[in-house]
This record gives structure tokens, C-alpha cells and sequence, in this order.
């Protein structure tokens, strides 16, 4: 019965850590369809990212829903010539996701040429398969 009740607790840990791992490697992966859909510009990928009750914060306070965030980076009103993300962690709790990176960009914001350096929380919510950007708050490095 012990042996019974240990592999129990075995394949059930191991499932767990399984599909926490498939989540994971899930959020990863919208974190980079994120990445690309804001160097992109593509309205379409920018929608299907993001979640309609978005709350998206910048570093300097503005905060935009969904409509303000995917227009002002769609028109190149916010134009990301490249953006690289770094000490990435990831922490997933049922179907919401919370993910911390370094934000380093280089932009050309209505023509002038400029540098994003940057700390960023990301909150995802597991909508049916698809995880979607929640909410996402950005910080300037100190």
C-alpha cells in the first residue's frame, strides 16, 4: 500500500510539473510573439496578443488599454527597430502568468532616433489555449 500511495505521488508530481512546463515553454513563446508583433508593427498580431481588458503602463506613467496600445505602435507613432529581453523569469499560477525581463530597445519614434532601457512585469491570463497579455507595467532602471 505505501509503494501504492508513493507512486501515486510520483505521477502526480511529475504531471504537475509536466504541464507547468508546458505552460512555461507557452509563455515563452507569446512573450516572443510579443517581442516580434512590437518590432513588427503588425496590427493583427498586436490584437491577437493582447487581451481586451489590457492595461499596458510605461515607464513614464502613461498607461493605455488595448485600442491606445496596439494604434500607437501600429501607425509607428511607437516604432521598435529591434528589442532584446534578458534575465527573463517566469512564474505561472493556474492561468495567469507573471513574467519579469530587461527591456533593451532601440527605437525611432516619430522620426527621432532613441534607446529604451527598461524593466518590465508582464501578467498573462490562459484564455481557452492562448495565453494573453493581461496587463504589463514597465520601470525605468535605477
Amino acid at each position: 500500500m505505501t509503494k501504492l500511495i508513493i507512486a501515486f505521488i510520483f505521477i502526480s508530481s511529475t504531471s504537475f510539473l509536466s504541464v507547468n512546463q508546458n505552460d512555461e515553454t507557452a509563455v515563452a513563446a507569446a512573450v516572443e510573439q510579443l517581442r516580434l508583433a512590437m518590432v513588427s508593427g503588425d496590427r493583427m498580431s498586436l490584437e491577437n496578443i493582447a487581451a481586451d481588458q489590457l492595461s499596458y503602463g510605461h515607464s513614464g506613467g502613461l498607461v493605455e488599454n488595448k485600442a491606445a496600445f496596439v494604434e500607437k505602435i501600429a501607425s509607428g507613432n511607437s516604432d521598435f527597430i529591434s528589442i532584446s529581453l534578458s534575465d527573463q523569469s517566469i512564474v505561472i499560477s493556474g492561468k495567469t502568468a507573471v513574467v519579469r525581463h530587461k527591456l533593451d530597445a532601440v527605437t525611432n519614434d516619430g522620426g527621432k532616433p532613441g534607446e529604451a532601457h527598461i524593466k518590465v512585469l508582464l501578467v498573462w491570463q490562459k484564455q481557452g489555449k492562448q495565453w494573453k497579455l493581461l496587463a504589463r507595467q514597465a520601470v525605468k532602471i535605477v
